[in-house]
């Protein structure tokens, strides 16, 4: 017996989109149509095709493939061969202000959670100890863990904490829970100041295997050291974003 294929979503009615202003320029103008539409329309949604876009702004099909490739350029959308055009997942856009990962997401409407691998007191690597401003092989929590938003695997942290500042902090339930509240509520850190390094990386199999994607495939490696405000160091952490849902937010100022 054949099995039926599966056949991808239908495409909404190019019908409730507005026309186009004849007295401005089309390209931008059916960006910003698109841009509309999509924005109503959930990550995976099918996009109408070039020709009924064509027919129903009265422009060529190459402007049309022009906009939609710029979409997909821009990590807005994608193509699947003999199906058509996507709306992309959004990436999630990550500020230089200090915050964690769950302040970050909650922010963007989404459920923080993730999964705990490791949490333990371990002697600290000469790396992290001298990131911490502490002697080679003082007690540190280690906590290792994959972090999720809506469900979705987004990112793999590894941090390091002084085990004297936070005492029975390995045995505390973080699988869904944000560290940085934790510490704000349990211990009392009022947190000063974070210097950050990243760096573009391509996923390990078994880096891959957490995020469910592709080994080899791009993402972001942070490495931060995190002060209080008395300027103590109280943690070291090494995180992998993925490269296809996440984006620096970057704010400059002339030397």
């Amino acid at each position: 017996m054949k099995r039926a294929r599966s056949r991808p979503p239908s495409p909404p009615s190019v019908e409730e989109l507005a026309p186009l202003d004849r007295s401005a320029p089309k390209g931008a103008q059916l960006r910003a149509a698109l841009e509309q539409l999509m924005a109503g329309l959930g990550a995976g949604a099918l996009l109408p095709s070039e020709r009924m876009l064509a027919e129903r702004f009265g422009v060529a099909r190459m402007t049309v493939r022009r906009e939609l490739d710029r979409l997909c350029a821009d990590g807005l959308a994608y193509r699947v061969e003999r199906q058509g055009t996507f709306v992309a997942e959004r990436p999630i856009v990550q500020s230089d202000a200090l915050s964690s990962f769950s302040e970050d997401i909650l922010a963007r409407g989404m459920t923080p959670g993730g999964t705990v691998l490791a949490q333990e007191v371990v002697k600290a690597p000469d790396a992290v100890a001298a990131a911490l401003e502490r002697p080679p092989g003082v007690p540190v929590v280690l906590i290792h863990r994959v972090r999720t938003a809506d469900g979705v695997p987004l990112a793999v942290e590894w941090a390091h904490l002084p085990a004297d500042d936070f005492p029975l902090l390995e045995r505390a339930a973080l699988d869904d829970r944000s560290l940085y509240r934790l510490l704000r509520r349990r211990y009392g850190v009022a947190f000063g100041e974070a210097t950050q390094r990243a760096s573009a990386v391509a996923l390990t199999e078994e880096e891959a295997r957490l995020l469910e994607t592709a080994p080899g495939a791009p993402a972001f490696l942070f490495r931060r050291v995190t002060r209080r405000v008395s300027g103590r160091v109280i943690e070291s952490a090494r995180s992998l974003y993925r490269g296809d849902r996440y984006e620096i937010d970057m704010h400059q100022r002339p030397r």
